[in-house]
């Protein structure tokens, strides 16, 4: 077995980067995966700080751009994604841009983080929330931007996004809602002020750029495979030539909850893959059918999210989301309990998962009553029930 990445690292993993490890929790070796010594007493190849720069699937070989060529009987793609950048030619060399994406994007910016230092996060998804909560518990001063007229648009309900809205400001972040930026002006090399649409100016020391992820997926669309935003696979991650993979936050793949295909891009759906992948490799293949969950960590706050909210029709909140920081919010589709969303309720996200995983149908007042436990589920039903 051979390991090709283009990082000079050992694998590890990569949720911690913008929580633990940016607030100095978490050493490099607590990161990696497997210990060094684990690849060689497994007689496995790492080729660090490499990348495959093509593929022939006919010839089953592969080129790096160290110029080593690799043949392979199977060869599994697990090539990620990169930060979006912004396309501002004079953000390329401005040299307090940051990105978070790799251990050395975390490393340069801590060092450049210090107590009063103005950073302007642009973005209010996760990875922009969870930098942001700890810029401030690093005393940073901090404005976050974003275009969307709530934050976390895209993965949660307007409930959880009122919530973090009134958390990080409660933490005193900035935030600019529905805020298009206009202009990054340079200095001396620098970023020195970001001007939005509606003309405000906000001077800053350090910009974050957080606004989403794109697959790499080049090398594979070169090598002739089927790529949508992703490698498309089929439900054993298998991709249309024998003998060739894609997993994690590149991998296209049927999505069983809603139809058609989706992009993950999270740890346990990776890690989950992996396992999928190696099982098919050793002829004990089985479809992926894992339910998709996530975390988030920002400030005391942990959110757990499970299932899938696309297409929801109806949202249970359980608890005091208005003025609390525990309570958990289910979405419905049809009556069936289709996702969760659990802030600091780790007990409403294992039921939650345990309901989704059933399509159970509960009734409204059940899941909004903290006081009906929810894993007593002999009095709910199933969709197939």
């Amino acid at each position: 077995m051979t390991l090709v990445g283009s990082e000079p690292h050992f694998p590890y993993t990569r949720p911690p980067l913008s929580k633990a490890y940016l607030r100095g929790e978490v050493a490099i070796a607590e990161l990696y995966l497997r210990p060094a010594d684990f690849y060689r007493d497994h007689d496995i190849t790492v080729h660090r700080g490499v990348a495959v720069e093509w593929v022939d699937l006919h010839g089953r070989r592969a080129g790096c751009d160290d110029g080593s060529v690799l043949d392979w009987d199977r060869i599994v793609f697990a090539t990620g994604g990169r930060p979006r950048r912004v396309a501002d030619p004079g953000l390329e060399s401005a040299g307090n841009v940051h990105y978070v994406r790799t251990i050395e994007d975390v490393e340069r910016l801590r060092r450049t983080t210090i107590a009063g230092s103005r950073f302007a996060v642009v973005g209010g998804g996760y990875v922009g929330l969870e930098v942001a909560a700890v810029l401030r518990r690093l005393d940073a001063r901090v404005t976050v931007i974003e275009a969307a007229d709530r934050l976390l648009a895209r993965v949660t309900s307007p409930v959880v996004s009122e919530f973090f809205l009134r958390v990080h400001t409660q933490e005193g972040v900035d935030v600019r809602l529905s805020a298009q930026v206009e202009l990054f002006q340079v200095e001396d090399g620098n970023v020195s002020t970001v001007v939005l649409g509606d003309g405000s100016r906000i001077p800053v020391d350090q910009v974050l750029i957080g606004i989403g992820m794109v697959p790499n997926d080049e090398v594979a669309a070169r090598a002739g495979l089927d790529v949508d935003n992703g490698i498309v696979v089929d439900e054993f991650c298998r991709t249309g030539t024998a003998g060739v993979y894609a997993i994690g936050d590149v991998a296209r793949h049927p999505d069983p909850l809603n139809g058609g295909l989706r992009r993950l891009e999270s740890m346990p759906n990776a890690a989950a893959q992996a396992r999928l992948v190696a099982e098919d490799i050793l002829g004990r293949g089985r479809p992926y059918n894992d339910l998709p969950w996530f975390w988030s960590d920002q400030y005391d706050v942990k959110l757990q999210a499970a299932g899938s909210s696309a297409g929801y029709d109806t949202v249970a909140v359980r608890g005091d989301a208005m003025s609390g920081r525990r309570f958990s919010v289910f979405y419905l589709r049809d009556g069936v309990v289709r996702a969760v969303d659990a802030i600091c309720s780790p007990a409403d996200f294992a039921a939650g998962k345990a309901l989704i995983a059933s399509s159970a149908v509960v009734p409204l007042s059940d899941l909004q009553d903290p006081s009906v436990p929810l894993r007593r589920r002999r009095s709910f039903t199933s969709e197939a029930s």
